[in-house]
């Protein structure tokens, strides 16, 4: 009796097996959509510094194996039960914020940021790193036509990180705010300053940030090599807020006494190491250190539209899926110009 066998359809995957281990590129099948979800054939995907919680296993929790990625951009595919307010064929971001459960405390109140049990794309189920995925329709971001695929990808963390943050502030237009780090955070939370009317000091390491830093809207650069950074801003009247992206406590610890009357230091660089000020710091001028995540799918619509509105765009580099090992090598040796972005 003659039996027929039925082609399963299969994608390329970038996974990390088991924690500490090199990606592998494998082949699985194309997965389908459940209730409440849809299928998103992934045209680009960030690859930013937090993939190192998956790749590495510093979050809890997390099964393996596993696909990173959280700054996923592309074309929803499918959709499963349920869903009727989006559609086959729409551009479609997810972001960091890949879900919230609705029913703690903090999504009652309407805070789905800082939802209990918060689902991460690449950490709570696989990420972007591979050529669909299937995502909560609670994490979709729409996207606007203007952008590409590549461009809006780490908008949805690096940029709504910086864009929310910054928005949050305090800081008025006029304000003189310091940008801490001119890397994949740093370079958008520049441009995010200058459009938002701040005076912008950018702080770097090195002269040889000077040039990029003024081009992307810094009016002045603060060369923490050579110059005491904390003093320098004093010498401005002292900084309102100053943006910590680069992952160094005690690169932050150094800048707390920049912070002028009201200043605020506001941590979106993450790191495990802890920040140092003494109580007086604090209570000397009413400062105060405040961490940011990212944000909401609507933040990040937010962060789309006024990207596309004013003209911030990320700097990025790209990499084809297959060589996603050299993509993440590439982002954690910190040399990238600025954002590096797997496409399909």
């Amino acid at each position: 009796m003659a039996t027929t066998t039925v082609a399963v359809a299969t994608m390329k995957v970038a996974q990390v097996s088991n924690p500490g281990s090199d990606f592998q590129i494998v082949e699985r099948e194309i997965p389908e959509p459940g209730a409440g979800h849809v299928r998103i054939k992934v045209q680009a995907c960030g690859v930013c510094h937090s993939d190192v919680l998956t790749k590495e296993g510093a979050w809890p929790g997390i099964q393996y194996p596993r696909v990173p990625g959280h700054e996923v951009a592309g074309i929803i595919d499918e959709v499963g039960a349920g869903v009727s307010e989006w559609k086959k064929g729409q551009r479609v971001g997810v972001g960091w914020h890949g879900g919230q459960d609705g029913t703690c405390r903090e999504c009652r109140r309407g805070d789905f940021r800082n939802c209990r049990n918060l689902k991460i794309a690449g950490i709570s189920y696989d990420g972007g790193y591979q050529e669909y995925m299937v995502a909560p329709i609670e994490a979709l971001v729409a996207m606007p036509e203007s952008l590409s695929d590549a461009e809006a990808a780490p908008l949805l963390c690096a940029g709504i990180t910086t864009f929310n943050a910054l928005r949050h502030s305090g800081a008025f237009p006029g304000d003189l705010v310091a940008v801490q780090g001119i890397g994949g955070l740093g370079h958008l939370g520049i441009q995010f300053a200058n459009k938002f009317g701040y005076k912008v000091a950018a702080i770097g390491r090195g002269s040889e940030n000077a040039g990029v830093a003024k081009k992307l809207g810094a009016s002045v650069y603060i060369d923490s090599t050579s110059t005491n950074a904390a003093e320098a801003l004093q010498e401005l009247g002292g900084a309102r807020v100053i943006l910590a992206t680069a992952p160094s406590s005690k690169a932050m610890s150094e800048l707390i006494d920049g912070l002028g009357p009201n200043g605020k230091l506001m941590v979106v660089g993450a790191t495990f190491d802890p920040i140092e000020v003494t109580p007086i710091q604090l209570i000397s001028g009413s400062r105060t250190i405040q961490g940011w995540a990212a944000g909401t799918p609507a933040d990040s619509e937010d962060t789309l539209r006024f990207a596309e509105l004013t003209g911030v765009r990320s700097m990025i580099e790209t990499y084809p899926l297959e060589k996603a090992a050299e993509a993440y090598a590439r982002m954690m040796s910190g040399k990238a110009q600025f954002r590096v972005v797997l496409t399909m």
